[in-house]
């Protein structure tokens, strides 16, 4: 029994279990998202133009803004140059490269492979007629991306069930979905659930849309919220995948969880009394954050680190070709991996 009088102890000096998720942090998409940044920047020098956030996290855009990049919302903030500019890994409307090209823009696509792959499945339903019904989160720059792969009136974007509920097709029988890659996994299946009793012709997408990196995290942070007292995602507010996080270690059974951009987030007085803590890492959070959270924990208290894992993640995607002949060394990227 928790909190008797007779196994209190200081919460200076109460040992305290961190729990942490394998796997976590940077994706394969990330990772070669902001690789291509630095590689860009070795072969071109500065400045390498970017266009919104390589990827949802302050501390890897402001690293990279260190070495010489420049973030702009739109191609029309980018000067007239022959310098790269570089779409970010959540991938662009076939407007925006378009755009670059009329602007004479040397441009580089940084899109993860695996939204790409959501693009062509997406066109794939409408080769075959069916309106496409895409699963997401307005306003999110995936959603936007891939919702601009597409002439006006071709897909219609599902946020819940209640929509599901409520969707009235101009044909229920010429039907496909995708979805959006860093949805909860729980979540979308309500909505597909949904989506197939109403319009039982619903074709599916030809592979999973989901992507592998956020089902496999979500799938961890399960196991290691069980009887946790606390979880902590290290994450932006903007992404996603980090979001999602959080919400499925409450469901999964966490007593309480927060989203930290880093060591200044950390709720010390919530955990003052924590026995067990959960940490992971949303797809976009560097591990150098990871660590630095874990050694704020051991100069706090005594801390024995857990390892929670589910898979091993061994996927790599090879950047643009423009940039294969320049080698990444291992210091290239310590200002992310700690290294």
């Amino acid at each position: 029994m928790r909190g008797t009088m007779a196994d209190r102890t200081e919460p200076a000096t109460q040992p305290l279990t961190l729990r942490l998720c394998g796997p976590r942090g940077f994706c394969a998409g990330v990772d070669r998202a902001i690789q291509m940044v630095v590689l860009a920047l070795k072969k071109y020098g500065a400045p390498v133009y970017v266009r919104h956030e390589i990827v949802h996290n302050r501390y890897v855009v402001e690293g990279l803004e260190a070495k010489g990049a420049v973030f702009v919302k739109e191609l029309d903030q980018i000067p007239p140059t022959g310098q790269p500019v570089i779409f970010s890994a959540h991938g662009v409307p076939r407007s925006v490269p378009a755009d670059a090209s009329a602007r004479n823009l040397f441009y580089l696509d940084a899109t993860c492979p695996l939204v790409s792959k959501v693009h062509k499945q997406a066109l794939r339903h409408l080769k075959h007629g069916r309106h496409v019904l895409l699963i997401g989160h307005a306003g999110h720059p995936e959603v936007i991306g891939t919702m601009g792969q597409v002439t006006d009136g071709d897909m219609s974007l599902i946020e819940s069930v209640e929509q599901a509920a409520n969707y009235v097709p101009a044909d229920p029988e010429m039907l496909g979905y995708v979805t959006q890659t860093t949805l909860s996994v729980d979540d979308t299946a309500a909505i597909l659930e949904k989506l197939r009793e109403r319009f039982p012709a619903l074709a599916d997408p030809a592979a999973e849309s989901i992507c592998y990196a956020t089902t496999n995290r979500q799938e961890v942070v399960k196991l290691a919220a069980r009887d946790a007292d606390h979880f902590l995602i290290v994450g932006a507010p903007n992404s996603s995948n980090s979001m999602r996080l959080v919400e499925v270690a409450k469901r999964a059974g966490a007593r309480r969880a927060k989203l930290v951009q880093g060591v200044q987030d950390i709720p010390w007085d919530e955990l003052a009394q924590a026995r067990i803590v959960g940490l992971s890492a949303g797809a976009s959070a560097p591990e150098i954050l990871v660590n630095a959270i874990i050694e704020a924990f051991r100069q706090k208290r005594p801390t024995t680190v857990e390892l929670a894992e589910t898979v091993r993640e061994d996927e790599e995607f090879p950047v643009a070709r423009d940039l294969r002949d320049i080698d990444l060394s291992a210091g290239d990227m310590a200002f992310v991996n700690g290294e």
